[in-house]
């Protein structure tokens, strides 16, 4: 069984400590923040951790801030793995990157593809052959249509629907 550094020990911290628990793939799991009692060390302190943790994830939820600190780990030799709750479905073809957290009660269908460092929240639905670019955190009950495209950073509100923009060729929409 693995171990499990959460950068982040606020709202996210504890959103991506419940998926990783409810996955039972860690056997340990320790936060660093600047700013809570519950953590072991501070952000900066990721490198001093990589003999005691092999598996690393950032809760931050400034997207910039996420991302870049997902690099850093990488090169610090982490494990950066997508969080996936059990209750979550997850078409065999989709593609998430390192990082990314799928809460409960999600849909992330055929083909998808989800940048690095994503949050997608609980109840979202991402239709098929869609595209969500890296450090996004897509709200609860967030919809994204079909081949639509979600540049990167973006939040979303919550229940809101992002659709692909279709062109009228004859009597042909596509």
């Amino acid at each position: 069984m693995r171990k499990l550094l959460i950068l982040g020990a606020g709202q996210y911290g504890m959103v991506a400590r419940e998926i990783a628990e409810a996955m039972g793939q860690f056997e340990h799991i320790s936060f660093l923040d600047d700013n809570s009692s519950a953590a072991i060390g501070r952000l900066s302190d990721f490198d001093r951790y990589t003999i005691d943790f092999d598996s690393a994830v950032v809760a931050i939820g400034n997207a910039e801030t996420r991302l870049k600190l997902i690099e850093q780990l990488v090169a610090a030799g982490y494990d950066v793995p997508v969080l996936i709750h059990p209750r979550a479905y997850v078409a065999p073809s989709a593609e998430i990157g390192r990082g990314s957290f799928i809460e409960p009660m999600t849909v992330i269908h055929t083909d998808v593809t989800i940048g690095m460092g994503c949050i997608i929240s609980a109840g979202t639905i991402i239709n098929h052959n869609a595209v969500v670019g890296e450090g996004c955190h897509l709200n609860c009950g967030t919809i994204v249509g079909a081949r639509a495209n979600v540049p990167s950073c973006t939040k979303t509100d919550y229940a809101q629907i992002i659709r692909q923009i279709m062109v009228c060729e004859g009597n042909r929409v596509g």
